[in-house]
């Protein structure tokens, strides 16, 4: 047997709760009854020496939440090395030391301060040591041990979410699945029921069920159907202590919808609908709606229309409108009241998404009758074709009966109808029509060469009610006659060499015709007989509409006979002949040895004689450009004689025109005073120049006033006067002098011209005042050296 020297630690716990001690280690284990002295490793006294270990501590309860009225006894510490002669303290360190859990240091008693909340920290862990009071030395290592907090029923389950929401098919199989609930529970888990939650449902039966472990909701009413309630609202409870009495229970709300299911066929709310239209209603024009009726929503509520029997089935068509899910009856095609006035149908409504597992309910269509009334109405006259054609030959006389149009009231009145010519078709009147049977006439002679068809309007009018009327294209197409003669295709001018020999092809003729015959042309081309004998030209047919003019002989002389006229007869082959005579002109010309033509003696046809057209072209543009220059020359000139002073419009500023102004002199500190061109009279004290630094102060001679001159006022006044009156006078403020000379300097006039006039000598003693520049002068004609001592 090992001995060992042990540090007791003694827990207690106040009443009425005991404290209970769970060994770490696997010597000592199960739960004593009252105490429990844990033992700690010393020195071994067995020959076998090892190092002392740390301190291994129990893991110690203590109960949360502590309602007892002062400090909560945790437990006692104690080592064997205290003799009780308190030559020993004891001190704790860890979490909440010093704070939540204090030691008394003489005996070693460990008290909690306040209540323990296991939710808030479930463990702690701490270290106590034994030390000398006087030297502070330890006389045990420092140990650890762990307070753990018991557990008590504190917390109440809560739910995730406050209220939940969820959705399940309508008529849905009983246990179907709608949704989860979770509640936690903040107390300990892993001791007692605390934690241990169940579920049940407060409200909501017969219809949900819960399961009491999972909290999952389910169906538990068969064929729940949305078109008789739609929201439903379930409480489920959750309960710890596993639901024993005395367990907290906390609540949520689940907040369920049935969704919609095709579970409803449409219905029609009325057996028979009956409406009316007028025959005059163009397809595709709205007859009336019906509409079924469908208590499903959505697509299961979408209804499809059609027409499945009856005797208007290619009559009438029906359309669904997919905003109001109804059904328009539309027109199909022409009505006539007099040939059907009542059309029954049968329409049916049926569900296009159906689903196939309430096909047993029947099935998702119904069917009503629709019963169609057609309106009459005036109709205008109708004619037998929506089109006329008709021919008339070319050489038909006037009032020449044609053809004729036939319409006639669709109305069961019959009502008679009037013909007439739409005369906007036919301005030039070349057609009639007989009002009463329609029978087209010509009113005047007609020309196929002129105009081939002629598309005309024949307006058919009821005589009762002339606001019911109709019109009709009717195309008339003029017939060929062979009344126009073939003519030259051209006017044909052509030469013969001098040298040419007999048989020679000097010109091809073509001709044309105006007529157009269905065989089509067949021309002949001869020599007219009073130029056939004795002629030096032959014509030749070529049988294909053509003919070639020959040589008859071998050279011609153009000395002899310059010119020669061929008189061509063309005749056709239809039925009346039609024949012309063309005319060819043949000159004699110089060759070369090629036989193109050198020269002839034809002299020109015309001499025009004046100036050409070009030349008469050149002489008008030389006259135009003439005078847009001379314009352009006196638009400049007025122009530069009313150009104004100011071209921008910022350029505004006050403007000074002075003339002929000569100033004062070098001391004229008002030079540029505006006040004094204004006001000769105004004369300002005098001011010190700014340019120099004076070396004495001295005050200038005020110079009389300049005389008033009644000639320069009355210049100066006219000329303002033709200036504010001017229109072309700038538009600003101006100032213009005029022959002003100014008030002069202070230093008077200069001149020795003036001094010529004095009586006595001057005194220049005053030029010592003027500054610097004077000071030359002042020397020379100032003071007692002066001219007149010498």
């Amino acid at each position: 047997m090992r001995t060992y020297r042990y540090f007791l630690l003694l827990f207690w716990v106040g009443q009425p709760y005991p404290t209970f001690s769970t060994p770490l280690s696997k010597r000592t284990s199960g739960f004593p009854a009252k105490r429990r002295a844990l033992e700690l490793s010393g020195n071994s006294r067995h020959e076998l020496n090892r190092s002392k270990r740390s301190w291994m501590w129990n893991q110690f309860f203590l109960l949360e939440e502590y309602t007892g009225s002062g400090n909560q006894y945790v437990g006692k510490l104690h080592s064997d090395q205290d003799k009780g002669d308190g030559s020993l303290k004891y001190i704790l360190s860890g979490d909440g030391a010093g704070d939540l859990f204090i030691i008394n240091e003489n005996t070693g008693d460990i008290q909690a301060t306040r209540r323990l909340d296991r939710e808030e920290k479930p463990t702690y862990i701490l270290r106590a040591q034994a030390v000398n009071k006087k030297t502070g030395i330890p006389v045990e290592p420092e140990s650890e041990f762990v307070i753990k907090i018991h557990d008590i029923n504190d917390n109440e389950p809560i739910f995730t979410k406050e209220v939940y929401t969820a959705t399940v098919p309508e008529m849905s199989d009983v246990g179907t699945v709608v949704v989860q609930v979770t509640a936690t529970d903040a107390d300990d888990p892993t001791y007692g029921n605390s934690a241990k939650v169940v579920y049940s449902i407060l409200q909501g039966q017969p219809y949900f069920s819960v399961e009491s472990e999972t909290g999952i909701i389910k169906t538990a009413l068969f064929n729940m159907d949305r078109e008789n309630k739609e929201q439903y609202q379930v409480v489920i409870q959750a309960k710890d202590m596993a639901g024993q009495m005395g367990g907290l229970s906390g609540t949520t709300t689940v907040n369920i919808t049935l969704t919609d299911v095709n579970d409803n066929p449409p219905r029609f709310p009325q057996s028979t609908y009956q409406f009316t239209t007028p025959e005059s209603s163009p397809p595709g024009t709205s007859i009336g709606r019906i509409k079924a009726t469908d208590a499903d929503v959505g697509e299961n509520a979408a209804i499809q229309y059609s027409i499945t029997e009856g005797e208007g089935l290619d009559m009438f068509d029906v359309i669904t409108d997919q905003d109001t899910q109804e059904g328009i009856i539309t027109v199909k095609k022409l009505l006539d009241f007099e040939k059907k006035k009542v059309y029954t149908l049968k329409v049916e409504a049926s569900n296009p998404h159906v689903e196939p597992r309430f096909l047993y309910l029947g099935p998702f269509k119904d069917s009503a009758t629709v019963r169609i009334m057609v309106e009459d109405v005036d109709e205008p006259p109708v004619f037998s074709k929506l089109a006329y054609t008709l021919q008339i030959r070319e050489d038909a006389q006037i009032n020449t009966a044609i053809g004729s149009v036939t319409a006639q009231d669709p109305d069961a009145a019959r009502n008679p109808v009037r013909y007439s010519v739409d005369r906007h078709t036919d301005l030039d009147r070349i057609f009639n029509i007989h009002s009463g049977n329609g029978s087209v006439f010509t009113s005047k002679l007609l020309d196929r060469e002129t105009l081939l068809w002629h598309n005309i309007t024949v307006i058919a009018t009821e005589i009762n009610n002339p606001k019911q009327s109709s019109r009709v294209p009717l195309y008339i197409k003029v017939l060929d006659v062979n009344d126009n003669a073939p003519e030259f295709a051209e006017f044909y001018e052509t030469f013969v060499c001098e040298k040419a020999k007999a048989d020679q092809l000097i010109q091809t003729l073509r001709a044309v015709d105006k007529d157009d015959p269905q065989s089509g042309h067949q021309f002949s081309f001869y020599l007219a007989p009073e130029a056939a004998s004795g002629s030096n030209f032959t014509i030749h047919d070529n049988k294909d509409n053509t003919a070639g003019i020959l040589t008859r002989k071998n050279g011609y002389n153009r000395h002899e006979m310059s010119t020669y006229l061929l008189p061509v007869v063309i005749s056709d082959n239809d039925h009346p002949v039609q024949s012309s005579t063309g005319t060819v002109t043949v000159r004699v010309c110089a060759c070369d040895h090629h036989g193109n033509m050198q020269s002839c003696h034809a002299e020109a046809l015309v001499h025009p004689t004046g100036l050409s057209t070009g030349a008469l072209v050149a002489i008008l543009l030389c006259i135009v450009i003439l005078l847009v220059t001379v314009a352009l020359f006196a638009a400049l000139r007025r122009q530069r004689k009313k150009e104004p002073l100011i071209i921008s419009k910022e350029d505004i500023r006050d403007n000074v025109v002075s003339y002929n102004d000569e100033g004062g002199g070098e001391e004229d500190t008002q030079a540029f005073d505006i006040g004094t061109l204004r006001n000769p009279e105004a004369i300002e004290d005098s001011k010190l120049r700014r340019d120099i630094v004076p070396e004495a102060l001295f005050l200038p001679r005020r110079t009389p006033a300049a005389r008033d001159n009644t000639d320069v006022r009355d210049f100066i006044n006219q000329r303002l006067k033709e200036n504010d009156t001017d229109p072309t006078a700038p538009p600003y403020d101006s100032l213009a002098t005029y022959a002003y000379e100014g008030t002069g300097s202070v230093a008077d006039s200069l001149s020795s011209l003036e001094s010529v006039t004095t009586d006595g000598d001057q005194d220049y003693d005053y030029l010592s005042d003027w500054g610097p520049r004077f000071k030359k002068l002042a020397d020379l004609y100032g003071g007692a050296d002066s001219d007149k001592d010498s």
